[in-house]
Formats: C-alpha cells, sequence, structure tokens
C-alpha cells in the first residue's frame, strides 16, 4: 500500500538543519514512531509530497527550503503586548516573564501560539511568535514502517487514533 490520501502512515526520521550531516534538531525512533494521517492538511505540504507514493520498508532523504518549511524570520511576528494582559487575578508572575521563556498564547481565533519573551518593560512585554525554526533550511530522513487505510472515524476526525482508539 502507498502514502496518500485516507492513509495512516507511520514512520521514523531525522530532522537536521540545512543537509543530511547538519545539526541534528529532532529523531523520531521505532520507540516512540510518528503515525499520522495524510492528506489532512496538518503537516508541511512540501513534506506530505516527499512521501506520497512511497510505501512500507522504502526510506527517504530530502530538503526543504525555509520558504518550503516555516517561511523566514519576519518583524511583524514580533510584537509588544501590554503588560497586564499577563496578569492573573491582578498579579503579575514575574517568573513567567523571564527573558528566553516559551510562553502559549492564543491568536484571535483561539488558536495557540508559541511566544518567547525578548524584553520585558514596566508597560509591555516584547514577544517573538515566528516559529522556532523559521529561516531555516531542513532535513529529513527516514523510513516508512507501515502504510494502512484510515479508518472512517480517522477520517472524520481529521487525524490518526492510536492501537486502542483516540491517540492525540
Amino acid at each position: 500500500m502507498k502514502v496518500g490520501d485516507k492513509k495512516v502512515v507511520t514512520l521514523t526520521y531525522e530532522l537536521r538543519q540545512e543537509n543530511p550531516t547538519g545539526e541534528l534538531i529532532q529523531k523520531v525512533d521505532m520507540d516512540r514512531p510518528f503515525v499520522y494521517l495524510f492528506g489532512v492538511g496538518g503537516l508541511l505540504p512540501k513534506f506530505e509530497d516527499s512521501l506520497k507514493g512511497l510505501q512500507a520498508g522504502d526510506t527517504f532523504s530530502f530538503g526543504l527550503t525555509s520558504d518550503e518549511a516555516y517561511g523566514e524570520v519576519t518583524d511583524e511576528a514580533i510584537i509588544d503586548l501590554d503588560k497586564s494582559i499577563f496578569e492573573i487575578d491582578g498579579v503579575i508572575d514575574e517568573d513567567l516573564l523571564e527573558i528566553g521563556n516559551s510562553i502559549t498564547m492564543q491568536d484571535q481565533h483561539g488558536h495557540p501560539l508559541e511566544g518567547i519573551v525578548m524584553e520585558v518593560t514596566d508597560d509591555t512585554v516584547k514577544m517573538d511568535f515566528n516559529h522556532p525554526l523559521a529561516g531555516e533550511n531542513l532535513h529529513f530522513s527516514g523510513k516508512i514502517i507501515e502504510v494502512r487505510e484510515a479508518s472512517d472515524e480517522e477520517v472524520n476526525h481529521g487525524h490518526a487514533h492510536g492501537p486502542n482508539g483516540h491517540n492525540h
């Protein structure tokens, strides 16, 4: 069976900066393989394009430019926020606002966004909402472990389920 729409794909991979010998960013091995429903838009489009048509046992190795991955670092993603939005019951947790801390926030549509604290003043907090891999060329290499038909429930939910049902 080949990787394609409405297929659940199990794979292992290494993600590196730039090329096959670049700095290791992430390794997913057989202890906890990556399992996903192909074609639902949850992954980088070029990543999925590079796996389409492969089958169990096939290996892969491909690069993505920063534009094909998470885009370039943009100044528009660096925002000064009013410090008062970090108040809980009228108190600001100053430890939360340490430079370099990652804080999960929400955009105007309620979607989670990770921001890094860059600067704190008496009135504002400067946050960087660029993706951590923005501006990076990436290289993936790995192996397709299994390809199976997605269940109707998985297709309706838009994600793969684990062996005992939901596995989010």
